[in-house]
């Protein structure tokens, strides 16, 4: 059995350091960085590619990542693979 993977392309409209401000309070949030954050979903992972745009791939949790992002970040831009 083989994983099928889902791909999401983000580009943020504020930096994603400025993003990782609002987890500034680690012990409320559970990580100090959105790349933590996206992380702490299982199966899923998040590599930055430059300032503002990340690479996130995601097993099973993609629709959760979506929505969690859309509703907590500004985002400029989303592409779904």
């Amino acid at each position: 059995m083989s994983a099928g993977y889902e791909t999401l392309i983000v580009t943020f409209s504020d930096p994603i350091k400025v993003l990782d401000n609002m987890f500034a309070d680690a012990d409320a949030w559970g990580t100090d960085s959105l790349k933590g954050w996206v992380e702490d979903y299982e199966s899923t992972r998040f590599t930055q590619i430059n300032g503002h745009t990340a690479v996130i791939t995601s097993e099973y949790n993609t629709v959760h990542v979506v929505e969690w992002l859309r509703k907590h970040t500004p985002i400029a831009e989303m592409k779904e693979f």
